[in-house]
């Protein structure tokens, strides 16, 4: 009987010797657990913090190019804003000498021409020719008759212009006309005189 408490004892000791070991591989992968959830955490925090400061990045880059496109946008306004404002000014200096075309020595040919590039782009086999008074007075009958047998159309002058220098073309009835004045002239050829005027203005070689 006394062999009894022995083996107990030795039991005891067994089981908790073993007990202290199930704990510690316990502790043990407990703690190894808890170093992977706080490394996967490091690791998730570097990620979410390069993907912050990527989100930034992009972001500043964007917003300086944006500020960027709109400076330059600014500035290319201003420029051609600039530029617009300068032919503006060349081409009413331009219109404002138009009258003194009219002293031209050569004038009467060029309201001879006046009238004849009118004409030919009224395309009618009749037609009534207005003009201000000064170059009323190169158009007189004898140009008329000129025009009408070289044209082969039947040409009437009507009232004077009230507003214009040159020559306007009409049909009989006034339902189609050609503005041919020094004013409209200039109008239809100022787009395409826009570059080089401004191009001789800045001293820049076309």
């Amino acid at each position: 009987m006394n062999g009894i408490p022995d083996n107990l004892q030795t039991l005891t000791q067994t089981v908790l010797s073993e007990a202290r070991s199930d704990a510690e591989q316990i502790l043990a992968d407990a703690r190894q657990k808890a170093e992977g959830i706080r490394n996967d955490a490091r690791e998730q925090a570097e990620r979410e913090r390069k993907e912050v400061l990527d989100q930034v990045t992009r972001e500043t880059e964007r917003l300086r190019s944006q500020s960027l496109s709109t400076a330059q946008l600014d500035a290319r306004t201003a420029e051609l804003k600039g530029r617009e404002e300068l032919l503006n000014r060349v081409f009413e200096k331009a219109n404002r000498q138009l009258p003194a075309m009219q002293q031209w020595k050569e004038y009467p040919q060029v309201a001879h021409s006046l009238a004849r590039d009118a004409l030919l782009h009224l395309r009618s086999s009749s037609a009534r020719l207005r003009a201000d008074p000064n170059t009323q007075k190169h158009l007189g009958q004898t140009e008329i008759q000129n025009l009408e047998k070289e044209l082969n159309m039947h040409i009437d002058l009507g009232a004077p212009l009230e507003q214009g220098l040159g020559v306007v073309a009409e049909t009989p009835d006034g339902r189609r006309q050609y503005d041919n004045t020094l004013e409209a002239r200039l109008r239809r050829v100022q787009e395409n005189l826009r570059a080089p005027v401004y191009h001789i203005l800045m001293g820049e070689s076309q």
